[in-house]
């Protein structure tokens, strides 16, 4: 992949069905997503609020030939750390076809520059607990597992 022309922008709305896509392709996206068209309204309703958000990045990698990788990055202002922003990554995901050739590590470069152009002063995600693969590929880009994450589903 080191080689490869790909581009990095801002998602479109167009480029929805195929980030649900990239949603749903593994076992945990395949139980909570609806990929397929027409699409679920919900989706589009979830993009427009990110897109008119001016501290959410919804981005799309690109090879030429289709969408082949997504991720959202959530700019978070906040008063502890003297006011430090933080950037929060989330909803990374590569095609199957493009995975384990390095897209990743690009897209975490990628990613990581947009925090510090907005300022942030900590960049921070979470990953599920099954992704064993995902875990050590984001410990060997520096990050620390060093919180606990707890969620709530309402």
């Amino acid at each position: 992949m080191s080689g490869s022309q790909v581009t990095f922008r801002r998602a479109l709305a167009a480029d929805v069905p195929a980030i649900v896509d990239l949603l749903a392709d593994d076992a945990l996206g395949a139980a909570r997503e609806k990929p397929g068209l027409p699409l679920d309204r919900r989706y589009a309703d979830a993009f427009a609020a990110i897109d008119r958000d001016p501290n959410q990045l919804l981005a799309v990698v690109s090879d030429g030939n289709g969408i082949i990788g997504c991720l959202q990055i959530s700019f978070i202002p906040g008063l502890s750390r003297l006011g430090l922003w933080r950037g929060q990554i989330e909803s990374v995901r590569i095609a199957a076809s493009h995975r384990g050739g390095g897209l990743g590590r690009r897209m975490f470069e990628w990613a990581i520059e947009q925090c510090r152009a907005r300022g942030c002063g900590l960049v921070q995600l979470t990953s599920d607990k099954s992704r064993a693969d995902a875990l050590r590929f984001y410990d060997g880009l520096g990050f620390k597992a060093s919180h606990e994450g707890l969620k709530l589903e309402l």
